[in-house]
């Protein structure tokens, strides 16, 4: 008797529990569906086909036109991000201190130093600055910002920054400065633009000493279209230098881009043989127009030994400027045209074909210092 109340007991309990169970497995189903249906969007009445369209008014614009994409060339302000970081914060600080003291001076001036302006140069900036407040009866410190970009500016105005050309076909530029400075890719970067204009260019690949040298500038000069002039390895750089310029005039080409070795290793060496091209290329009279010394703006103040050396061998008559993007150092174009009397003419801020740009010295100061407001 007592076993079959057992059973009986649990057999109730069991109906029980499944009953419970169905209970609670729609009650939840009911929930979630209710949930879904709250979720889902809800469709919008079905237009009328016969309705008139509807007409934009004041109060339902119609849509936007997309925003043309960005055309011409790369803005300095745009790529020298991490230059300007490095002014940043000291010209901050500077704002911030809110009066001029002695101390104010001393920070700004180790900010210029920072900034890779260098040491004789940042010296002149600062008396020429100080002399600058004082005739304008500048007390804040925020005041000095302003004064600085017009200071900056102004040492770098009335430079020759053109890129020059003969009076009759072919021009020669000679390319020179040390290996890895990006003296391929900047030929590459010239010779596409004046590709893209119309003329015909020439590359002469003198740097004989290398092999990859020569096989890279193929590369690129099939790549921009131009046509390359290159002797066997270990040939004389000045006959190769020599063998493009009567090669250019035959063909009716306008420019020549002559590239060169880059041993500092082999120092002496290097710059007779560099005399030579240059030499070699002068006989034909008035071809040679430019001597442009390809230095990279992450090396510094370093760069200018090289420079120095280049500009004493060769005459330099200008500087192209590559990596200025990748440099907090960006002061470095002060210092190269104090130091050396050599005007800076392209800048690289970038890997692509058109971020070789002419240099242009109020756009670079307001990318380099900024605004008082913004510090």
């Amino acid at each position: 008797m007592t076993g079959a109340l057992v059973l009986i007991a649990i057999f109730v309990l069991a109906v029980f529990l499944i009953a419970l169970g169905l209970g609670l497995s729609r009650r939840s189903a009911r929930r979630e569906a209710e949930a879904s249906a709250a979720a889902a969007p809800v469709a919008p009445p079905r237009a009328d086909p016969t309705a008139a369209p509807e007409v934009p008014t004041a109060e339902t614009p119609p849509p936007a036109a997309p925003a043309p994409a960005p055309t011409g060339p790369p803005r300095l302000s745009d790529r020298l991000a991490r230059a300007r970081s490095a002014l940043a914060g000291g010209l901050g600080s500077l704002v911030r201190r809110g009066r001029i003291d002695e101390e104010a001076w001393d920070d700004l001036e180790e900010t210029l130093l920072l900034a890779d302006v260098g040491i004789t140069t940042s010296v002149g900036v600062m008396e020429a600055l100080r002399a600058r407040a004082s005739a304008a009866g500048v007390t804040d410190a925020a005041a000095l910002v302003p004064l600085l970009r017009t200071e900056l500016t102004d040492r770098l105005r009335g430079a020759d920054r053109a890129l020059h050309r003969a009076d009759a076909d072919p021009t020669v530029w000679l390319i020179v400065g040390v290996n890895g400075v990006g003296k391929t890719t900047t030929i590459a970067k010239l010779a596409g633009a004046e590709r893209r204009d119309g003329c015909r260019v020439v590359v002469a690949a003198a740097d004989t000493f290398r092999a990859a040298a020569a096989g890279q500038l193929a590369m690129w000069a099939e790549r921009v279209d131009a046509e390359l002039v290159r002797g066997n390895e270990g040939a004389d750089p000045g006959a190769v230098a020599f063998d493009a310029v009567a090669a250019a005039r035959s063909r009716g080409a306008s420019l020549v881009l002559v590239d060169t070795a880059g041993r500092m290793h082999t120092k002496v060496n290097l710059m007779r043989e560099l005399e030579k091209i240059k030499r070699v290329v002068e006989r034909a009279p008035g071809a040679l127009q430019e001597v442009l010394l390809v230095l990279d703006a992450t090396t510094g103040q370093n760069g200018l030994v090289q420079a120095r050396e280049f500009t004493d061998s060769v005459g330099v008559t200008g500087v192209v400027l590559t990596k200025l993007d990748g440099t907090a150092k960006g002061g470095i174009v002060l210092a190269i045209e104090a130091d050396l009397g050599v005007p800076v003419k392209l800048v690289g801020v970038g890997e692509g074909q058109d971020d070789l740009v002419p240099f242009d010295p109020e756009e670079y100061v307001a990318a380099l210092v900024g605004d008082a407001d913004t510090l």
